[in-house]
């Protein structure tokens, strides 16, 4: 199977779960126990008010029709209006989408550069002393509950130390007074764009207790499967022979067998993310945080269902893309892959 052949398939394959999500999440709205209509009309409605909302929401019409309304509507990024606020859906998501993909994106690159490296170290040091305190460290980020890891972190850092801010995206300061064009919704990136250094700083230390929050869980996952992934490779025979040849450890670690092990790293890539999306509504509560988290809480706690819908199909296609550019990534450095 050629690569084209192999991206063919994997773009299909994708428009396949995209559209299974879209058809699940279609069918649950159907069983879910509450009336649209009645939401969307307020509090308090008359007959006639939820007559009249249920001919705006099309509810009256055959439930294929329905269907093929909601994902064209969803296909065409029309997510319709939220009940709670009245507003336009796609632009909420403008807003609150971008907030927690830029704390995914980094989170996602901590959890790499953090367990990847403490993975090699620990094949490396294969039953001694280091490799043991990184194994139960590894355990425990996993194990740790994210609510409680966050406590910690606001603790120590914001409290104690008073070196990292409690929570937002940016300080008062810079919110009020020295705010800049929100060009990506990226605040960091915004901030360069717009030359305002100090700003890039400020949202940048802002970012880093969420993201380190988020990152511990796929760290120590990452750094399991790259030190099993390290130890199976650092026994072959071309590592005894870079061995022998007088390479440096450091050069047969990260030159030769690193290498042969990213397949796993690149794994942990997509469940970082996956991670990050969903579970970012404890954190952003947590860190006050105005992403895709508390947007998607606050819908649920009003029965806002068509927000609840939107937010899951959004990112169920941006975990579904995510993948697919890992499996597109892999399959150009292994070509193995490809022909399995």
């Amino acid at each position: 199977m050629s690569f084209a052949e192999y991206l063919l398939r994997r773009l299909v394959l994708s428009g396949f779960v995209v559209f299974g999500v879209a058809f699940l999440i279609f069918l649950v709205s159907q069983v879910v126990p509450s009336d649209p209509a009645s939401l969307y009309a307020g509090p308090r409605p008359t007959a006639d008010q939820i007559e009249a909302a249920r001919a705006t929401l099309r509810l009256n019409d055959p439930i294929i029709v329905r269907f093929a309304t909601f994902v064209s509507d969803m296909a065409t990024g029309d997510f319709g209006i939220s009940y709670r606020t009245r507003r336009a859906i796609s632009q909420d998501l403008q807003v609150f989408l971008p907030a927690t993909l830029e704390l995914a994106f980094l989170s996602t690159l901590m959890a790499l550069l953090i367990g990847v490296p403490l993975g090699v170290l620990a094949a490396a040091r294969q039953g001694r002393a280091a490799d043991r305190v990184l194994s139960f460290s590894s355990v425990a980020a996993v194990a740790m509950p994210t609510f409680f890891l966050a406590m910690i972190l606001q603790a120590v850092f914001a409290q104690w130390l008073n070196v990292l801010p409690l929570s937002g995206r940016l300080s008062q300061q810079f919110a009020l007074f020295d705010s800049f064009e929100q060009v990506t919704g990226f605040y960091t990136i915004d901030a360069l764009l717009a030359g305002n250094i100090a700003g890039f700083f400020d949202a940048a230390r802002h970012l880093i207790l969420p993201a380190l929050t988020l990152a511990a869980y796929p760290a120590g996952v990452a750094m399991r499967l790259t030190r099993s992934a390290m130890i199976d490779i650092l026994s072959r025979r071309h590592i005894t022979a870079a061995r022998a040849l007088g390479l440096s450890e450091r050069k047969v670690l990260f030159g030769h067998a690193l290498p042969n092990a990213m397949a796993p790293a690149l794994t942990i890539v997509g469940l970082s993310f996956a991670f990050a999306l969903t579970g970012a509504v404890l954190v952003e509560i947590i860190f006050a945080w105005p992403g895709l988290g508390r947007y998607i809480f606050e819908a649920v706690l009003s029965k806002d269902f068509p927000v609840i819908a939107a937010t899951a199909f959004v990112v169920s296609l941006c975990y579904v893309l995510m993948n697919l550019a890992i499996d597109l990534i892999q399959a150009l450095i292994d070509p193995r892959i490809t022909v399995s």
